[in-house]
C-alpha cells in the first residue's frame, strides 16, 4: 500500500486525533511551538505542503499568513477546507507556477510522502527566489532506536530503515501510525539536487514544564524525536 492510500484511510480517525483539544500533546506542547521559531514572519503566500486535516494552516492563518494546503488525500482536503483554502494534489507534481510563494511548510508531512525528493523538487519550483522551505519529520535516529524497559536500544539500521507502523489508542481514539525515516544525507542531497541551500538545522528538546506533564519525554531530552530544517532558495 503506498502512503497515499495508507493516509486516506485514516483521515478520519486522524482528523479526531489532531482536532481533540489536549489529545496531541507533543504536538501542541513540544513538536509545533519549537517549529515554529524556524519560521520566518508572514509574507506574500505560504503552501502548506500535506496539509492533513488543516490544524498547522489554521494556526498559521490566525498568524497573520495567507495559506495553501495541498494534500493527496481527498477526505483530508474535505477536513482542512473548514479552515483554509486547500486542494487536493500530489507534492511531487504541484498544480502551482514557478514562483508562487515565499514560504513553503512540510510539517511531519516529506516523510509521509511516496516521493519525498519530488516532493522537495517541487517545494523549490514554487518558491520565489529568497523564499524558504521549512519541514518538520521524525528524527532518524528515532526511528532507529526502541524501548527496552526503561533504556533505548537500535533495533534496527540507520541506512536501511523499515517503516514503523505503531498504534496509539487513548481516550476513545484509534489510530495507526507509519513512520519513515529519512536519514540526514537523503534529506541534504534533496534539498541540494532541488537548488535549495540549508540555513538551519534544529534538534528541539522537550521543556522541563513539558516533561513535568509528560514524564515519558524525559527520554527525549537525551535522545531527540524530532528535525526541523528550514532552506533557502537561491
Amino acid at each position: 500500500m503506498s502512503l497515499r492510500e495508507f493516509w486516506d484511510r485514516q483521515a478520519e480517525p486522524w482528523g479526531r486525533f489532531a482536532r481533540t483539544p489536549g489529545h496531541d500533546a507533543y504536538h501542541e506542547g513540544f513538536n509545533f511551538p519549537a517549529f515554529l521559531e524556524l519560521l520566518p514572519a508572514a509574507g506574500r503566500r505560504t503552501l502548506d505542503l500535506g496539509c492533513g486535516e488543516g490544524r498547522v494552516g489554521a494556526e498559521l492563518a490566525r498568524g497573520g499568513h495567507t495559506v495553501v494546503g495541498v494534500d493527496a488525500s481527498p477526505a483530508m482536503v474535505e477536513m482542512a477546507r473548514e479552515r483554509h483554502e486547500a486542494l487536493v494534489a500530489d507534492a511531487g507534481d504541484l498544480p502551482f507556477e514557478d514562483d508562487s510563494f515565499d514560504l513553503v511548510v512540510a510539517y511531519m508531512s516529506v516523510m509521509n510522502l511516496d516521493d519525498p525528493e519530488a516532493g522537495i523538487r517541487e517545494a523549490a519550483r514554487v518558491l520565489e527566489p529568497g523564499g524558504r522551505l521549512c519541514i518538520a519529520v521524525v528524527h532518524p535516529v528515532a526511528a532507529l532506536v526502541g524501548i527496552e524497559g526503561d533504556e533505548f536500544a537500535i533495533t534496527g539500521s540507520y541506512f536501511e530503515p523499515a517503516d514503523k507502523l505503531w498504534e496509539s489508542d487513548r481516550d476513545g481514539i484509534q489510530m495507526t501510525f507509519c513512520d519513515r525515516s529519512l536519514q540526514l544525507e537523503r534529506l541534504s542531497r534533496a534539498h541540494e539536487e532541488a537548488g535549495l541551500l540549508i540555513q538551519a538545522i534544529r534538534e528541539p528538546r522537550p521543556s522541563e514544564e513539558f516533561v513535568r506533564a509528560n514524564p515519558m519525554a524525559e527520554r527525549r531530552r537525551r535522545v531527540p524525536l524530532f528535525l526541523h530544517l528550514r532552506a533557502v532558495k537561491p
